[in-house]
């Protein structure tokens, strides 16, 4: 590797220093073996740093990105992901893969960088001209990154006749999700929160009930005691003047 890959390199490790770089082991040869790769590809690091090399893209060299497991895009935080890199060298020189780099920035203003993920570096990765080839490239993101949207922007870092350059072959948004499945804590608030509010409202609409039974039960013994009441009073006034001329005038109607 000449003296130019080296200051690329350099400046790449220099450039990346942020405080929530996450691990990620590098993918093996039977991973890359499911797709075309020219030659053996040589995966030598996983160095959790990345950068912009300021460096551009080179003619006749056109990329290509594939998630071959998750097609929607939806990336568990703290779990390994998964993508493919294709290369098509329609250029007049062979092409000489240095490295495969993304970092993670807000959707909304892509100078707030979230993470750096990994950087994947390859050896004996030549792409011949007229040549075809697929790079595998595997990345995690933090496990305690909040769940939501954000842009992924994956970059491959190669050489053409001792040139270096770089070509972003992604730059779209993903869906960071919670480890483990697709509730969040904040889903999980929610829920607890209905239904603590369904059991509150089932209580009160059940002591609601109660109450009005309550006060039913009471009418009813009034009711009761009255109809008792009268009926003492008949039999005190048995016997009386008062009782016969009641008697009479009933018989007089009748």
């Amino acid at each position: 590797m000449n003296l130019r890959v080296f200051s690329a390199l350099f400046a790449i490790l220099l450039i990346a220093s942020s405080p929530i770089l996450h691990v990620v082991r590098a993918e093996s040869a039977e991973d890359a073996a499911a797709a075309e790769v020219v030659e053996d590809i040589g995966i030598v690091g996983d160095e959790t740093v990345s950068g912009d090399a300021n460096y551009g893209p080179a003619p006749g060299v056109n990329t290509v990105c594939i998630f071959p497991k998750n097609a929607a895009k939806v990336i568990p935080a703290g779990e390994e992901n998964q993508l493919l890199v294709g290369l098509h060298n329609e250029g007049e020189s062979a092409v000489q893969v240095i490295a495969i780099y993304s970092t993670l920035h807000l959707p909304f203003d892509h100078r707030m960088l979230v993470q750096n993920l990994t950087v994947q570096q390859f050896a004996n990765a030549t792409v011949p001209v007229s040549t075809q080839a697929t790079f595998p490239y595997t990345f995690a993101v933090s496990k305690f990154l909040q769940p939501g949207s954000f842009d992924l922007v994956g970059s491959i870092l190669y050489e053409i006749d001792q040139q270096p350059f770089v070509t972003v072959f992604y730059n779209g948004t993903v869906e960071v999700v919670e480890s483990g499945g697709f509730l969040s804590g904040e889903s999980v608030f929610l829920l607890a929160l209905g239904a603590g509010l369904l059991a509150f409202l089932g209580f009160w609409l059940n002591g609601q009930i109660q109450h009005l039974s309550k006060k039913t039960k009471k009418t009813q013994k009034v009711e009761v005691g009255t109809r008792t009441t009268e009926g003492n009073m008949d039999e005190w006034l048995e016997g009386t003047a008062y009782a016969t001329s009641v008697k009479q005038q009933g018989k007089k109607k009748k």
